[in-house]
């Protein structure tokens, strides 16, 4: 973790509320990861989204204990965003900060009532895609989260781009397409985050998805921090 540019990482959440983190996970990784896919006694449930008005395509939660390398991921990106997360909140007037170690916070969720993991795979075929959302799941919420992108961009799929629409008070709303290769992961905000204007700061709201899939198959990983009810 410590090879990122987590400088410049912070700097590109501060101003558009996303960045990209490249090469996050290795070719054989991102295929070990998308493999796993078929596993089902790994998850904890399965959700095709048409049948919730979610868009279409599918995604499975894993259950505890989470894969290695998710569960590596996890652990060790955290510390990295942690003084981010803090920070948005006290620029925001929100009393909340969140522990150094990703076990602590993850026993805060515990204590209040949400203990099922978060982290989860997700497949999308031809006319497939993802709508506009936020992934919020209880009280606690961590303000950021990982999505990775497992497949690559025009061998395996087609169309498919990771979108982020930001709704600024009394203005339109402000859409981002964030262009990824295999391995690559995007680091966004999950639901609010702060913005510095002429009167001081204020909260834009965040939403995320993915748009239509033309051809083929894209598989991703998608981590949260916090775990749900």
């Amino acid at each position: 973790m410590d090879g990122f540019d987590w400088k410049r990482i912070s700097n590109d959440l501060d101003a558009q509320g996303c960045a990209v983190i490249e090469q996050l996970v290795s070719p054989e990784e991102c295929d070990a990861l998308a493999g796993l896919y078929a596993q089902d006694d790994i998850f904890r449930s399965r959700v095709v989204m048409a049948r919730h008005g979610f868009g279409r395509g599918e995604y499975k939660y894993l259950s505890y204990p989470l894969p290695r390398i998710i569960f590596e991921l996890r652990a060790s990106i955290y510390p990295k965003l942690v003084a981010i997360g803090s920070r948005w909140n006290e620029a925001m007037g929100i009393a909340v900060r969140y522990p150094e170690k990703l076990a602590d916070f993850i026993k805060r969720c515990h204590e209040a009532g949400q203990l099922r993991p978060t982290p989860l795979l997700l497949r999308y075929e031809p006319g497939d895609y993802n709508c506009l959302h936020q992934d919020l799941y209880g009280e606690h919420v961590f303000p950021i989260q990982i999505t990775i992108l497992l497949s690559e961009p025009g061998r395996d799929f087609t169309g498919g781009e990771f979108v982020l629409t930001e709704q600024r008070p009394r203005m339109q709303s402000r859409p981002e397409v964030v262009p990824l290769r295999q391995g690559d992961a995007v680091a966004f905000a999950v639901h609010q985050r702060p913005v510095q204007g002429t009167r001081g700061v204020y909260r834009v709201n965040l939403r995320h998805g993915v748009s239509r899939i033309s051809s083929g198959r894209r598989h991703t990983a998608g981590i949260i921090f916090h775990d749900a009810i």
